[in-house]
């Protein structure tokens, strides 16, 4: 797909004009009187809900066709949401009807405040994963896309353009690499993957192999891997500000390439999902790409604990006890609650490397699903200022997160007669206790928050502005707290 941005000179050869209307904001400015006329009549007929989806027609001269949208059609999202959604279905109708020359009008005062959204559901609506079939969507490998902006605004619009640009085609290449098969994803290929873009984007990169996890103590990811053909990584990524910054953010992602559930394991029903176990450890690592291009003013480290979880006569069992980094024994007694196990090594490298603050982001507990929907993630920590900036800066893109409370009489029900802190904490609760287990490895002085992204990480059918399968679900929110981290917690 060739996307761009022209100014706003008319009339504008196109296939496809798309026009997005609203009761308040203009977006868009036309000077042919009749498309005027018609535009005008629409947004009526538009807000008193007697058009109850986007308006499409032929049309004449230099424009074959024209695609109305009005944001009073899908008022259960905000505005930014509406915009992303329509840039989106736009892509669609253009695939669809083979109309190779898409403009998107956005020469309106309003529009610059928005030209980043039109980009970024251009770039993630024009995605899908089509590896393995034979028979391949051509269309976006010849299509045209030219977003125009007004000539006083175009330098505004360019810089929101590539912001966007390297921010959404990140997204895409974890969708990709989470919606890519068990067999083709395992620790080794994280690890390859990590070492590729640290090359690229100048990030330094470590790598921890199996003997080096044993020998530095690693004992969590030694435990989950015992039983797969591919051995457990710990892989590490960091990015140095221009100027020096006292704040480090380590951003902890659950690397699970696949996860039978071990000797304890799961159901075969829906297992096939379980190939995006590693979700959020592909959001870590591509947003550190995308942090490398982007240069935020914090120093960032990405961290990725990546095993497979397999039964073989070598796995953990249920009823095993290791001792974790930070001396605290560990029961295992349930081997399908291996995120938690893989993830406190990851606390533990990052406190080795002086995070002063710490998120980490996981696929972790059905509970959450079963409390707050496929639509949001919860999250939890042990600083409201961190929770909040997180919360903000999700919804700054779409990305919907809803705090759980970490009650202190919860951790009885993680007590074990035999180790320190069990793995499971029974039936109820399953999310929380999953996050006050988290907390007993937080390295001391840590503001920490905990995402459990285990609803909005993958959709079985299209949502919103995604196409059915992974949606990179976390890794706008890291870009953006990175981007206002200092506007969250102002230097002293």
């Amino acid at each position: 797909m060739k996307l761009d941005v022209s100014s706003a000179r008319q009339p504008i050869p196109t296939d496809l004009l798309v026009i997005i209307l609203d009761e308040k904001l203009k977006f868009s400015e036309v000077d042919d009187p009749e498309l005027a006329n018609l535009l005008k009549s629409l947004a009526k007929d538009f807000q008193e809900k007697t058009i109850k989806k986007e308006y499409f027609s032929r049309w004449g001269g230099s424009i074959n066709h024209i695609l109305v949208f009005h944001t009073a059609l899908n008022t259960s999202y905000n505005v930014w949401e509406r915009i992303k959604l329509y840039a989106s279905r736009a892509v669609s109708w253009g695939s669809d009807l083979n109309l190779k020359r898409v403009t998107i009008l956005l020469n309106g005062p309003d529009a610059p405040a928005y030209f980043g959204k039109v980009v970024e559901g251009v770039i993630l609506g024009g995605y899908a994963f089509e590896r393995y079939k034979a028979e391949k969507n051509r269309y976006l490998d010849q299509a045209e896309i030219s977003l125009v902006a007004k000539d006083e605004a175009l330098d505004l619009c360019r810089k929101k353009f590539n912001r966007y640009s390297i921010v959404s085609n990140a997204v895409n290449e974890c969708r990709e690499i989470v919606n890519e098969p068990g067999c083709a994803v395992y620790p080794e290929v994280l690890a390859d993957l990590a070492k590729q873009i640290g090359k690229k984007h100048r990030l330094r990169v470590s790598v921890l192999d199996e003997k080096a996890l044993e020998k530095g103590g690693y004992t969590g990811l030694v435990a989950v891997g015992k039983g797969s053909v591919h051995a457990p990584r710990l892989i590490s990524l960091e990015y140095k500000a221009p100027k020096k910054s006292p704040a480090r953010l380590a951003l902890v992602g659950k690397g699970i390439t696949f996860d039978t559930g071990g000797i304890s394991i799961k159901p075969s029903e829906r297992m096939l999902e379980m190939k995006g176990d590693m979700a959020g450890g592909a959001a870590v690592l591509y947003a550190m790409k995308a942090i490398a291009q982007l240069k935020p003013s914090i120093d960032v480290i990405g961290i990725i604990p990546s095993a497979e979880n397999t039964p073989d006569a070598n796995a953990q069992r249920p009823g095993d006890i290791f001792v974790a980094k930070n001396g605290k024994s560990v029961q295992v007694d349930n081997t399908d609650a291996e995120g938690r196990l893989v993830l406190i090594d990851g606390f533990a490298l990052a406190g080795e490397l002086g995070a002063t603050h710490l998120v980490d982001i996981a696929t972790l507990t059905g509970a959450v699903v079963r409390a707050l929907g496929q639509g949001y993630a919860g999250i939890m920590g042990n600083d409201a200022g961190l929770v909040q900036a997180i919360i903000r800066s999700g919804i700054n893109h779409g990305e919907n997160y809803w705090q759980l409370p970490l009650p202190e009489e919860y951790k009885e029900l993680l007590k074990t007669p035999y180790a320190d802190i069990n793995n499971v904490g029974g039936p109820h609760g399953g999310a929380i206790t999953a996050g006050l287990f988290l907390q007993e490895f937080v390295p001391e002085k840590t503001a920490w928050a905990h995402l459990d992204i285990a609803g909005p990480f993958l959709f079985d059918k299209p949502w919103k502005y995604f196409a059915a399968g992974a949606t990179g679900f976390g890794l706008k929110t890291f870009v953006d707290l990175c981007e206002r981290f200092e506007e969250y917690f102002p230097r002293p």
